[in-house]
This record gives structure tokens, sequence and C-alpha cells, in this order.
């Protein structure tokens, strides 16, 4: 089956990464031999009754946790009773895994706290497992909301306590969880250390069932990283499960291939791995699982005339299935893959998939999970609104509300919120959908630093489900002549928007410190342009100035063409006419109406905060008819608010760190003028200079932290992409990824509070056929924590970038020039006295960050 290739980036909005690691080690599983005895070690009056930790247990696995908590809640009195000490703390560290389940972070937190006071009277030796399992949880509710350094601490700890009790996979199960803390503390060279020690140490244990799951829980923690190793791990996981015949791992392992072959987007071996898995499940719930998986897959690919074969059966299996967590979510995911389709009817008929939601909300309702009742809910409405029933979609959709703001689950509240706004925007009720809309907006924020409120089985594409509540909203508040309110409104919405697309890029919220931009130099005037399907909206801000807007009425479809033509008429092989028509057009768009109202004057430098397609123009480039827009002004591009404190470099004391690997290595060609490039530049200011075999990272890590340097520069052959494992730094010992290249930049030693000035990537390329490339770049930009990064959109002649990169050095060095005005005069140097006049060769060169 062919597939064709479809652009649909996953933002996991939830914790998914760690539950996928720890499924193995918190779920509570029968007692291992070392807890029956503990267990079992019952008064006589509990033997005669029902077992409540034990039924818990059941409960717990099948997916109902409500009754699970009550079950366990009652064994914690039965064992307080009989004053059984260890059983009513292991009761109590179950009962927080539950609790967590459900949300309830208050109560998860009493009870485990409740659960470690009552082992601190006991014997650590006696109970080590218990130790471990109960550390373990509160680890894992410790990372959960948001305590990443305890969490670490903790999970040592229980790492210990397995180890004395002689459990393998517990002992490498608390590791894989500290390389997630370690990510979450930004320590990112630490844990993808750690997880190469782990593969080595499973490597070389004999082949058995815990170094089968050992080896999956692995990989699916390095791909969770962006770690490429994954694939080759869980490969060794399945051909250790297949030689032992470890049959009932099979089917978990094939999934995870599948699921790290979807997100590698390679469709057709995603689909004969959930094929297979599904051949290959015990169980019916591996079945379901992989199953849905590729139905999952087939609709994501358009693929519907298989997809239409395979929902009847997954509609009558879903039907059947008895109320549980997992039966609900597996319903509620099924019926969302189809209510991303423009028409789901094609695939099953919108009444069956109302009856199955109808279905879903009152299972939900009889085992008490009120967060999976409100995306039901949702799902519900969703259906509704497609046969234009719209007092019955805005009915449900209202209700899935209410629930999630009485659980505070932010994730529910963005995607009801948003519906109910849609609803009122459809009935005309403008004042109505904007406060909706604000809501979800408040919500989706919300998430970048409460993660913890996120249910891990519902999974959210940020282009589906994210991006279009900023770009409504925008789009609400500026379609009347909007006030100066709207206007700081949207123009807040454009710079959170930005944040929102790097947080997707990390998997993490990766911006904590804000400045408003435009307060950081009064000779600078901020454009914010944003696509919104009817037209291109521009606000403009000046300091000590009310904000200005003008629109230019284009489709989205139209105004993304014309970018799409202006970039490949960028190449010099192009028709120069085409080139002057589309960069004077795009000129007419953004800049014309602000020189005609003279907002430009007094104005220095243009900095633009550049959304969607229009991140890859280079607007330099701009022509008006007579000259590029870079022959008039400085020129920057900035994330938004979040840029750091402005400092301007003491020309007279630049030390840099200079780097440039030249020679081919690693696959990659030759950069023959790197090393002429790099040593003039370390003739041009006091400079550390490793070239070729001296680039390597551990090189440069020791020279940033050990050195004053206020510049890094860079000649060495690097990708930016929209995929963060696929933006990278080649030094000579391998590639560097942007996680790992933002902790080494920042570890300055005892100059810790001094953060690079300046960082330059002068031969950097952008993944093909990645529209959203331009992303890798504003994201090592802003991790990095270099206040400025100067960097190339596509790569030039070595050089063009020599003579260009020299004399932007020499410009630095001159009294009271910023860093703008300084790629400015480089630039221009370059049109106006060589052979790389043409823009190809200097519109690349682009400016992140603080231009000062």
């Amino acid at each position: 089956m062919a597939f064709r290739i479809k652009q649909n980036r996953w933002l996991y909005v939830s914790l998914s990464i760690i539950s996928l690691c720890l499924a193995f080690i918190i779920t509570p599983v029968k007692a291992s031999p070392q807890e029956t005895a503990l267990i079992t070690a019952t008064p006589t009056s509990l033997s005669q009754s029902t077992n409540w930790l034990e039924e818990g247990r059941k409960l717990y696995s099948m997916g109902r946790f409500a009754e699970a908590v009550k079950a366990w809640q009652t064994a914690v009195q039965q064992y307080q009773a009989s004053s059984d000490r260890i059983n009513e703390a292991l009761s109590l560290s179950y009962l927080s895994l539950a609790q967590q389940e459900l949300n309830q972070w208050e109560a998860a937190g009493k009870s485990i706290e409740q659960s470690v006071k009552l082992l601190q009277t006991s014997k650590p030796s006696t109970d080590a497992i218990i130790w471990a399992q109960v550390l373990n949880t509160q680890a894992n509710l410790q990372l959960r909301i948001g305590k990443a350094e305890i969490a670490l601490a903790t999970w040592q700890q229980a790492q210990k306590y397995y180890e004395r009790s002689g459990d393998k996979m517990g002992s490498l199960g608390s590791q894989i969880n500290q390389t997630q803390a370690l990510q979450s503390l930004g320590f990112y060279r630490r844990s993808r250390q750690q997880l190469e020690e782990l593969t080595q140490k499973l490597a070389a244990m004999p082949d058995s069932d815990v170094k089968v799951s050992g080896l999956r829980s692995l990989g699916m923690a390095l791909h969770a990283s962006g770690d490429g190793k994954s694939q080759e791990v869980l490969e060794q996981s399945l051909a250790i499960a297949n030689k032992i015949a470890a049959e009932t791992q099979l089917s978990s392992i094939l999934s995870s291939l599948g699921k790290n072959a979807s997100d590698l987007q390679d469709p057709e071996a995603a689909f004969d791995y959930f094929e297979q898995a599904e051949k290959a499940a015990t169980n019916p719930n591996d079945e379901l699982e992989a199953r849905l998986a590729r139905f999952k897959l087939l609709v994501n690919y358009d693929k519907l005339e298989y997809a239409i074969k395979l929902a009847p059966q997954l509609r009558q299996q879903l039907e059947k299935l008895p109320p549980s967590h997992n039966s609900l979510y597996a319903t509620i995911n099924f019926v969302a893959t189809l209510n991303r389709l423009s028409k789901p009817d094609e695939v099953l008929p919108i009444q069956d998939l109302a009856q199955l939601m109808a279905a879903t909300v009152k299972s939900a309702q009889q085992i008490q999970d009120a967060t999976a009742e409100a995306h039901a809910l949702y799902q519900w409405g969703q259906l509704y609104r497609r046969t234009q029933q719209w007092s019955y979609a805005e009915k449900l959709a209202q209700k899935s509300l209410n629930i999630a703001r009485q659980l505070q689950a932010d994730d529910i509240i963005a995607q009801s919120a948003w519906q109910v706004g849609q609803l009122y925007k459809q009935q005309g009720d403008r004042k109505a959908a904007i406060s909706a809309y604000t809501e979800a907006v408040k919500s989706l924020k919300a998430l970048r630093s409460d993660l913890s409120a996120v249910n891990s089985s519902m999974q959210f594409s940020f282009r589906e489900s994210v991006e279009p509540v900023y770009r409504e909203l925008v789009s609400l508040l500026l379609d009347e002549q909007p006030t100066q309110v709207a206007l700081m409104q949207a123009r807040e919405l454009i710079e959170s928007l930005q944040v929102a697309e790097l947080d997707n890029f990390f998997r993490e919220a990766c911006l904590d410190k804000a400045q408003q931009i435009d307060k950081v130099d009064p000779q600078a005037t901020v454009i914010y342009p944003i696509i919104l399907s009817d037209r291109l909206a521009v606000i403009l801000s000046k300091t000590g100035e009310p904000l200005r807007y003008y629109a230019i009425r284009k489709s989205q479809a139209e105004i993304e063409q014309t970018l799409d033509n202006l970039l490949v008429a960028l190449n010099p092989v192009s028709d120069s006419q085409d080139r002057e028509r589309l960069t004077q057009k795009i000129y007419d768009w953004l800049i014309r109406p602000a020189e005609q109202e003279q907002i430009f004057k007094d104005t220095k430098t243009l900095v633009f905060v550049l959304d969607g397609k229009l991140r890859n123009i280079p607007m330099a480039a701009l022509h008006d008819g007579k000259q590029y827009l870079i022959e008039k002004y400085a020129i920057a591009l900035s994330p938004g608010l979040q840029l750091m404190a402005a400092q301007s470099l003491k020309q007279n004391k630049i030390n840099a760190i200079v780097g440039g690997i030249s020679q081919s290595h690693a696959g990659f060609a030759a950069l023959p003028a790197v090393e002429s490039e790099v040593k003039q530049i370390s003739q041009t200011v006091p400079s550390d200079l490793l070239l070729n075999q001296k680039l390597t990272s551990l090189a440069l890590s020791e020279r940033v932290k050990s050195s004053r340097a206020d510049i890094v520069h860079l000649a060495t052959h690097g990708q930016f992409s929209s995929r963060l494992e696929d933006t990278f730094l080649l030094t000579w010992d391998g590639q560097v990824n942007v996680k790992e290249l933002s902790e080494l930049l920042k570890n300055r030693g005892s100059n810790s509070s001094k953060a690079i000035e300046l960082l330059v990537l002068s031969a950097c390329d952008t993944a093909t056929g990645d529209d959203r490339a331009v992303l890798g770049l504003a994201g090592l930009a802003v991790k990095s924590g270099a206040r400025s990064t100067i960097a190339t959109l596509w790569p030039v002649k070595d050089k063009a970038a020599e003579m260009l990169m020299i004399h932007f050095y020499k410009q630095l060095r001159q009294p009271k020039i910023t860093k703008a005005e300084a790629l400015r005069q480089a630039q221009i140097n370059l049109i106006r006295q060589s052979d790389f006049r043409d823009p190809f060769f200097w519109s690349t060169f682009v400016l992140v960050g603080n231009w000062l």
C-alpha cells in the first residue's frame, strides 16, 4: 500500500513520555516473590473476606480507577485496624497511583506522604521492595507536578532499594525514569549518556523476559527524547523476544516500532508493524490497540478505502467492551480520528458515531470517570456541529466545558471552550465568541507550566487543535475597526502563538523570561504580520506611539502560494524578473503602507515577528522597485516578547570561540573556504580556534565553560527542521542536537550569569521539503541562551559566507554599532562590490534575537 506523505506533527500535550517509560513498573501488578510473604501475612479475619489490596490491583489493571481508589481506601482502613504497617503503606502507595490517574493531585500527595511516614518506622533492609515501589510512586508524582529535581533524587533512592531487593527490572525502570527527570532539568547530555550506559548494560545481560521488557522501555525513552537509536533498540527487543519465544511481549514491541516509524514519517513501515502487532496479540487489549493504531494511520494518510473496511469491525469491538478507562479512551480516540476528517460519514454514518459517544458518556458516568465523560461530550458535540444541529452541539460543548472547569482540566477546557467559541461565532455573537476563545487560549497557556493537568490518553495535533485557536481569536479581534485594546490583545496572541510553537518543537515549556521588545530600542519598529484565512494582517509597534494596523485582503492560499513562488525565485537560476516582481509584491503588502503613513520615520531597525511561511522569506531581499529593504534599514527577527535583556557588545573587549570543519567528514561535503574564514576571523577578534579534528563537543564545552568569550562562531554543517530530532550541528565527534547544544552553551562555569552575546552559524541548511524548517532556527536561537544568533536560511558558497562574515566582524569592531547594523553593512558590501550581489548569496544570513 503506497502512502502519500501528509505533514501532521503531533503535540503530546501530556506526560505520555513519562507514562510510556513507567508503565511496566508503576502499574500495580501481582505481587513479586519478595512481596508475597508481606501481603499474605494478614490477619485471619482478612483472609476470610475480600482481599481489598488485590481487588484494587485488578480494578486498576482494568482501568477502573475510581473503583480502585475505593478498594484501596478500604484496604488502608483494614490494615490500619490490624496494625499491619507494611501493607497499609503499600495500599497508600497504590492509592496515590490511582488518584494520580484521576488528576487528584492533592489527595495523591497526601496518600504517598502517609505511606512514606509509615515505612519510616519499619526496617528498611526487610522491606526494600516496598520502599522501592513507594519511592517510585512518589517520584512519579513529583515529576508530574513539576518538581523534577526532587523526583530525580527520589528515583535514585528507589533504584538503590530495587537493587537491594534483587529486582533488576525495577532498577532499570528507575534509571530510565531518572533520564526523564534530567531532561526536565535541562541536563540533556547527562540524560543521553545515561541512556547509552543503560543500552550497554542491557546488551551485556543474558536473553530473558526482563531484557526484552527493558529494551522496549529503553527504546521508547530514547524515542521520546528524540534519539535516533530508538529504532535499533526496539529491533533488538523484538529479535530477542522472537528468539526466546516471549510471545506475550511481541505485540507491544511491534506497536512501539509502529509508533516510532509513524513519527519518523514512514507510514508503510508503521502499517506493517501495526499489522504484525495485531496478529501477534495474545490478549484483546493488545489486539485492539494495534488495530486502532492501524486505523488512525490509514485515516491520517487519506487511505479511506482501507479505513472503511476496518471501521465497522472496530465499532463492533468497541461496543462490546465492558466500561473501563482503557475502553472509554479507545472509543473516544476512534471517534476523534474520524472527527478530523472533512466527511467522516464516508467511513461510518454520523448517527452510529453519535450513538457510540452517547454510550461512552453513560459508561464514563457509570465508572465515575469525569475526564473521559468531558472528552466524550466534546467529540459528541463535534458530530452535531457537522449535522448543523447547533443547539445540541452547544449544549454538549457547554456540558463538557462545565465538567472540565470542575476538574480544572486545562486540556479539556481548551478544546471545549474553543468549540463553544466557534458555535457563538457561527451564530454571529462576536462578544460571546471572543470570551470563549479567550478562555481556551488561557488554558492552552496554562498547559505550558502545568503538564500534570493533561490526560495522558489524549493527544492533539498542534496544527489542528492549538494553532487555529490563536489565529481565529486574532481574526475575531481584528474583524471590526480594532481599538488599541484589541490590537494589544492581538499582538500578545501573535507572540503567544510563537511561544506555543516553540514549546511544541521542544516538547516542553522552553521560554521563561520576557521583556517587551518595543521598549528595548526607541529607534526600532516591530512588525507583526499574521496570515489569517481571509487576509494578511499587520500590526506595527513603536516606542511611545499607539499600535498601528493594516490588512491586505487576500486568501491564505494566495498569500502562501506567493511566498512559495518567491522562495523558488530566489534561486539564482530562476527568472530575475519573477524575483523582482515577487519581492516587490510582498514589499507592497508588508512595508509600503507603513512608509506611506511615515510610520518608519526615525526608524533605523525593523524587527519582524514572522508568522508561518513568512519565516522562510529573507526580509532583507524585499525590494521597493529601486533598492532592497536592507539598503534602507537594519533588519532583525524576533520570536516576540521573549528577548533577553539588552546589552551591547563592548567593541574593544570582544572575545570569541571560533570553530569550523573544512574537511569532508561523516558523510558531509568539504567546505574549503571555512579554514580561511575562521583563521581570518580569529585574526580580527581575539579568539580560541577549534578547526576540524579539534572541534569536538567536549572541546567546545570546555572552551565555553572556561573562557570569557562573548561570541561563539561555528562554521560547520548543520540543519534546521521543524522536527527536533532533525535539528543538529556537526562536530568532529558527531551530531550535537539542539537541546545538547543549548546545555553546552549555557554552561559558563564561574561565569554562569554571563550569557553568550552572539552565536554565529555560518554554514547551516534547512531541511528539504519542510515548510516549517525555520522553526528549528528560532528554536535553536531561543534555547541556546545566546542573546543573538546569526544563521543562514539556506547554504551558500562558502566563499560568499567567508567574505560576508569577515566584513561583519570588522564592522562589529567599530564604535557604537549594533549587531544588526554590522550585518547590514556586511550584506551591502556583498551587494555592491562582488560577484555575490544576487540576494540568494547575502539575504540568507539572518539575525535572530537582540539586535543591539
